[in-house]
């Protein structure tokens, strides 16, 4: 008699029975009083050895992580962590630069540690589409989704990056803005693709021809942010306001901003991305897209472990944005 009888003759998961033998809280008090009455009326004893070696081998899930610099990532794993915890996991982190190719490090990981599922922050589409097939464990794509990937073992949770991107730039334009800059990511980035999309289509349907001249690149983090923007204004680029694909991008290109002598936002207002905590308590306080992080981390642990333990097929979950006010964007009567 195995913990796999126990699971067929009362109708629970293997991992629930596991939940039942270690004593552990997250188990509803009728299925716990139920999986013991079985367990008695069949004379079950659990093997402690086999059953600790089991926990060591395949509680492990593994967050690959896309970049260092991601302060929304930051904010992200500890919701994650604290979500898988509650379902009896091990939240493993995995952090890579923000140009690896995270299927062939995935692959590693899988062969080193042997985790029971995968949960990849942020990711190349192409990367994707070109190597997922290798990776035979569970996965979620967290904070990407795209039409193009298609994967039993493979769910995708995020916000529409496309039209979060054409609300945040809608929201200038509604101040008056038609001069308005770009600062974001490398075309190898799906979401940064997104998110020029968006600010593309908000411009167009506002009757404004998109300048490639006001798009500054910039990978995710300060460094990078402050340089795209210094280099814009050594161009001598006019514009009011700024969209920048970070909120980290943001914060770059505003202290760009003020060491040249800009004012935000009575010179250029400047909006972000991502909503995280920061944002909140900087001067002036950012406008933002806010991603729900907590339904993002909460959903995607959901969905990885109904596919470990349920062998479900994978999802596609978009979660809402939402635009977050702040003082960062003032309204001006006409284009300056």
């Amino acid at each position: 008699m195995t913990i796999k009888d126990i699971a067929r003759l009362s109708g629970c998961s293997v991992s629930t029975i596991s939940r039942v033998i270690n004593n552990r809280q997250d188990v509803k008090p009728d299925t716990k009083e139920k999986v013991l009455r079985i367990m008695h009326e069949v004379g079950f004893v659990p093997n402690a050895n086999a059953q600790q070696l089991k926990i060591q081998q395949s509680r492990n899930i593994v967050f690959v992580v896309k970049g260092t610099g991601n302060m929304f990532f930051a904010d992200l794993l500890v919701r994650l962590q604290s979500c898988t915890a509650e379902y009896g996991y091990n939240g493993v982190i995995s952090y890579l630069d923000e140009n690896a190719d995270e299927l062939d490090s995935a692959e590693k990981i899988i062969r080193e540690i042997k985790p029971k599922g995968i949960i990849f922050l942020g990711g190349s589409v192409t990367n994707f589409q070109r190597n997922f097939d290798m990776i035979g464990v569970p996965s979620v794509l967290a904070t990407v989704t795209s039409e193009e990937l298609h994967f039993d073992n493979l769910s995708m949770v995020g916000i529409d990056d496309q039209k979060s991107a054409r609300s945040a730039v809608d929201y200038l334009i509604r101040h008056g803005h038609r001069r308005i800059a770009v600062l974001g990511g490398p075309g190898s980035s799906y979401p940064s693709q997104m998110r020029r999309k968006g600010a593309e289509d908000a411009m167009a349907a506002a009757g404004i021809t998109f300048d490639p001249a006001l798009f500054g690149l910039s990978n995710y983090d300060f460094e990078s942010a402050y340089h795209a923007m210094n280099a814009l204004l050594a161009q001598g680029r006019r514009f009011t306001a700024v969209f920048a694909m970070s909120d980290v991008i943001a914060f770059g290109a505003m202290r760009a901003l003020v060491s040249a002598g800009r004012r935000v936002p009575e010179d250029v207002s400047v909006i972000g991305f991502d909503g995280i905590t920061m944002s909140r308590y900087c001067i002036p306080v950012l406008a933002s897209v806010r991603q729900p992080s907590e339904q993002i981390a909460r959903k995607s642990v959901e969905l990885l472990v109904s596919q470990i333990e349920h062998c479900t097929s994978g999802r596609t979950v978009i979660v809402e944005s939402q635009i977050l006010e702040g003082d960062s964007v003032a309204s001006i009567p006409q284009e300056t």
